[in-house]
């Protein structure tokens, strides 16, 4: 199961246009009332989900409808390819479920179409019970409110080389923590090894610019803001690095499988990861894995990326204090904990975290990541904007390269990157 954002998600925001106004926000003039009785069919769609999770859901809806008599919850999985434009659909011709699993991306333009209910009014009582980071993830800028409940949460560690560290002269137990701290070491790094080590084998993204403390748009959600002097700054930084060779000369075209395989061979310092990682280490480096080091992605906000999952209610739905009661139960404490111990996500939910099962290590890789993680998770941010699509990504992408190339300057390259996704923003209403 995938948890990061996925490339086609996306898709939902141009396909949705022709729901209705654009921007007209609100609850598509429904009432955001959910009190009143439990009760009724509601229908919950998942994404994804059913081949790995059947007996999961079953039970977790079996447990509903005994909690609630004389509610009936019908299950829908759809597959991962085609999810955004089913939801388009659905939502085009007014069969949209009552209760949905979105991402950030996809609630935005159900948001702006008027069909998310807004629970900031519908059920503000429950927001307390969610981390507040996981809670604002599915706020949409320039609408007030929040429109899906969070779910399960991820985020990786950042892996490095200790024996890299060591052979330049840098402490292996006290690897780079801010960007300040991430420019010094792989400038030593590159220098030390006669540019034969770099230490990144990836190009800043959005997530970046977030974490270094760039504004990345503005209040009203109307336009980009990363080309500022700080956006300059950290593009320039990277800059250095790449001329020093201290960024690997294939970034531009790195994918994450080519970053691990570098990182694997000792030609990178630094690389994030998952579990699943450190048990290639383990198999193809052995030497690798001895001296592997864990820590937290660089942020010099204090706070760390976090993707963010949710249960969003239909506004439209003729169920509503079901289907909002439904949403609650699926991504309360309680079951949010059962399910993270089903497959490697992290609960929403305030507390949950300090949970021994992400707290206590037990000498196994698993856990080793888990601990890592579930720690930086507590404040972690969703950094990359709703409104941010697959075409943005491309276009800020294709401008850092030229930059970092000498083409342009980080300026230059940094406003013409906010030109193209302003422009792209226009088009999506």
């Amino acid at each position: 199961m995938r948890i990061s954002r996925r490339a086609f998600a996306a898709a939902a925001v141009a396909v949705l246009l022709p729901l209705g106004a654009c921007g007209s926000g609100g609850d598509g003039g429904g009432s955001a009332d959910a009190s009143g009785k439990v009760e009724g069919d509601i229908t919950f769609q998942t994404w994804n989900l059913r081949a790995n999770f059947k007996p999961y859901f079953e039970g977790l809806i079996a447990e509903f409808e005994k909690k609630y008599p004389g509610t009936d919850v019908k299950w829908v999985d759809q597959p991962a390819e085609g999810y955004a434009d089913k939801i388009s659909a659905d939502a085009a011709g007014g069969t949209l479920p009552d209760v949905v699993n979105v991402s950030p991306d996809l609630v935005a333009p159900l948001a702006k179409a008027g069909l998310a209910l807004d629970l900031d009014k519908a059920a503000p009582q429950y927001r307390k019970e969610y981390l507040p980071g996981a809670w604002d993830g599915h706020r949409i800028p320039g609408m007030p409110g929040t429109y899906a409940f969070p779910w399960y949460l991820n985020t990786g560690p950042l892996f490095y080389n200790k024996t890299l560290f060591r052979q330049a002269g840098l402490d292996p137990e006290k690897p780079p923590k801010t960007y300040g701290e991430l420019f010094s070491a792989a400038l030593q790094l590159a220098k030390k090894s006669d540019g034969k080590v770099a230490t990144l084998a990836n190009v800043p993204t959005i997530e970046d610019f977030g974490r270094y403390g760039v504004p990345l748009m503005n209040k009203e959600g109307t336009a980009f803001t990363f080309n500022d002097a700080k956006g300059v700054e950290l593009l320039a930084e990277y800059k250095k690095l790449y001329d020093a060779k201290a960024l690997d000369p294939q970034a531009l075209t790195a994918t994450p499988e080519s970053s691990g395989k570098k990182f694997l061979t000792g030609a990178v310092a630094m690389n994030p990861g998952s579990a699943l990682d450190l048990g290639n280490f383990k198999k193809q480096a052995p030497s690798l894995y001895k001296n592997i080091g864990i820590t937290d992605q660089i942020t010099s906000t204090g706070h760390v990326n976090m993707y963010v999952m949710g249960v969003m209610v239909n506004s439209q739905t003729k169920r509503k204090p079901a289907a909002v009661a439904f949403a609650h139960f699926v991504t309360d404490a309680a079951h949010q904990m059962s399910f993270a111990k089903k497959v490697a996500i992290f609960p929403s939910t305030a507390g949950s975290l300090d949970d021994p099962y992400f707290t206590e290590e037990d000498g196994t890789d698993e856990t080793r990541v888990r601990v890592a993680a579930a720690k930086s998770l507590k404040t972690a941010v969703n950094y990359t904007p709703v409104l941010f699509s697959e075409q943005m990504k491309i276009a800020l992408r294709n401008e850092v390269a030229k930059a970092l190339q000498g083409k342009q300057s980080p300026k230059e390259a940094l406003d013409n990157a906010v030109k193209e996704c302003d422009r792209l923003l226009k088009q999506q209403g």
